[in-house]
């Protein structure tokens, strides 16, 4: 229902990508469901899967077999049991799909199933080389033929409404009217997708620009390894398809990755070689690039005739025929872009997120199932999983209707004149972004992301405060507030591990652990009585303080954190010196604190 200046329903969708519809599609008739999508509902991340759902339903296979694959690809930092329990409703979310019109590609009556790197078993559910676009398609269908769901775009949430801790709704922009309606409403799920475009090069739409991330964390959520950014191997090299992708399927045929000598390099990179998880062939790449100073590598088709490769991947061919490579006589120029984002809102095994009344499926989230580095396919299966839990968890809470929204407030705002500022701080972050905080990071390169970083969040807030918004701004101002997570937790993870590799700490450490991130931390950090960790001379990070004598006491990185709290616990007892001089530093700190209060 809408009247000026309001929405009401009982379920707000944020996002019209695979998650969002599937969850609105998962929700009992009886609910009114509206479904905001940005941009139009054709244009998601969903829209541009190339590969495919990854599911264990072929002959051998096994769900057990998928999840050491996700588990190995993941690099000890999935959550094996929640792995295990979301693939194991890969079935289940195949034949959901089929139902509601998804014809995925069969062969003697079986599905045809495709092998992609780091799956050790054929175990791709696709349509030809456009799966999300036909599976998005479907649903979108679907969601049009049901009564209870209202589809708007293009409509931009702005921020979420909270009312004693919980949910009540979100405010949206009426993109076209440009004015911001409060949507009031029972439940909120966030199926926006990730934060991709914060790099500057990216296979992702424009349409990830983290915005369900940032609100989710305006609003007090917790958010997990936002270190781990999937940059993809294989996008392709041209200056007229800078964000076009090259499935990872065709290696899965026997695409080969080149030199600009001819040679190839992955055999000595990985056992798997070309089928080794994506984090592996985009640090070998990476490596190949820099080595030669070439600007990019080549995917070479010969192991397969023309014939099979327009049959099986119809799009990219077609795609690439147009920019005058003709495969397989002509080596694709490939370089690894910003791709996904393995971390996000903190869910359970149903999509709810530690404030009341809302929820969060598909690349927004983080469930534990793809720790520091994404299994190839996982992510339709992930997004229509935990989007039919979702709903299905919903119909099943009884929930009352929330306090109304109160109106959005504009009366101290005026219209900006300042659009250049927007433009020059979007080109700003992601080129830090990509500078310093890319494939291969260091501390110092970090550190100065973090300082650039605050000074244009510092000029967005002071925009936000001042002038109307509109969805370039929203956009810009979302990403900086995934961009300053993304650096914190890299700052915080110590070690190299999946996606997060940093020369400083060029190994893994042997305990593996998920950073979590949240607003209050932030502002512990903020509030700390030191500024340095007492054991290292580093800077603090938001996600390793403690209390101590009353106060917050921030460390370098959590395990530095747990090593004091563990000592402190025990009155400092049988502590080394190590522990002995960094309390000397934090009591010397604290007391200086009081003392200048």
């Amino acid at each position: 229902m809408q009247k000026k200046g309001r929405i009401v329903c009982d379920v707000a969708v944020v996002g019209a990508g695979a998650a969002g519809l599937t969850a609105a599609l998962s929700l009992p008739d009886s609910f009114s469901v509206a479904v905001f999508a940005k941009r139009a509902f054709d244009y998601s991340a969903s829209m541009r899967a190339q590969g495919g759902m990854a599911a264990a339903v072929g002959e051998g296979d096994a769900v057990a077999k998928h999840a050491a694959d996700t588990v190995a690809s993941g690099a000890g930092l999935c959550d094996e049991a929640a792995v295990a329990d979301l693939l194991a409703d890969g079935e289940a979310a195949a034949k959901w799909l089929e139902e509601k019109g998804v014809l995925f590609n069969r062969e003697n009556k079986k599905w045809q199933l495709a092998r992609e790197g780091g799956h050790g078993e054929r175990r791709i559910l696709h349509i030809d080389d456009r799966t999300g676009a036909a599976l998005t398609g479907a649903l979108l269908k679907a969601a049009r033929a049901k009564k209870n769901i209202t589809l708007r775009e293009p409509w931009m949430a702005v921020n979420l409404s909270l009312h004693e801790g919980g949910c009540r709704g979100l405010y949206a922009l009426d993109l076209r009217g440009r004015e911001v309606f409060a949507a009031d409403a029972r439940f909120v799920v966030l199926a926006s997708g990730g934060a991709a475009q914060a790099y500057l090069y990216s296979t992702a739409p424009e349409n990830a620009t983290g915005d369900g991330i940032a609100m989710a964390y305006r609003a007090g959520c917790e958010i997990a390894d936002m270190e781990f950014t999937q940059f993809h191997p294989t996008c392709l090299y041209h200056p007229s398809a800078r964000a076009f992708l090259i499935s990872e399927a065709m290696r899965g045929e026997g695409a080969k990755l080149i030199n600009k000598s001819g040679a190839r390099f992955m055999e000595g990179a990985h056992p798997q070689a070309e089928l080794a998880p994506r984090d592996v062939v985009a640090l070998a790449i990476d490596a190949e690039m820099k080595a030669s100073g070439a600007d990019c590598v080549f995917l070479e088709h010969s192991a397969r005739p023309a014939a099979f490769w327009r049959r099986r991947f119809p799009g990219i061919v077609e795609f690439c025929a147009k920019l005058g490579f003709a495969i397989p006589k002509d080596p694709l120029p490939v370089v690894p872009a910003s791709h996904y984002s393995c971390g996000g809102i903190v869910t359970d095994a149903r999509g709810k997120t530690n404030v009341p009344g809302l929820y969060a499926a598909g690349e927004v989230a983080s469930t534990g199932l793809h720790g520091a580095n994404r299994l190839a396919s996982n992510s339709l299966l992930e997004c229509v999983v935990m989007g039919r839990r979702a709903g299905a968890q919903i119909a099943n809470e009884n929930r009352k209707a929330q306090p109304q929204m109160p109106p959005w407030d504009e009366r101290r705002i005026t219209a900006s004149g300042e659009a250049v500022t927007v433009a020059h701080n979007w080109e700003e972050l992601r080129r830090v972004m990509w500078n310093y905080v890319g494939i291969v990071r260091s501390g110092a390169r970090l550190r100065r992301a973090r300082r650039r970083i605050a000074l244009i969040r510092g000029e967005i807030e002071d925009y936000y405060r001042r002038f109307a918004v509109d969805r370039d701004f929203l956009e810009l101002r979302n990403l900086a507030q995934c961009a300053e997570l993304i650096v914190e937790g890299a700052l915080a993870r110590r070690e190299s591990r999946g996606l997060h590799q940093i020369t400083d700490f060029p190994k893994p450490r042997a305990n593996a652990r998920g950073t979590v991130l949240s607003r209050k931390m932030f502002a512990a950090k903020a509030n700390a009585a030191n500024r340095r960790c007492p054991f290292s001379g580093d800077e603090i990070v938001a996600g390793a303080l403690a209390e101590y004598k009353g106060k917050w006491v921030g460390f370098c990185n959590p395990e530095c954190r747990d090593l004091f709290a563990h000592a402190a616990k025990n009155g400092f007892a049988n502590a080394d010196d190590c522990i002995l001089a960094a309390r000397g530093k934090l009591d010397e700190e604290t007391v200086a604190e009081k003392q200048c209060g």
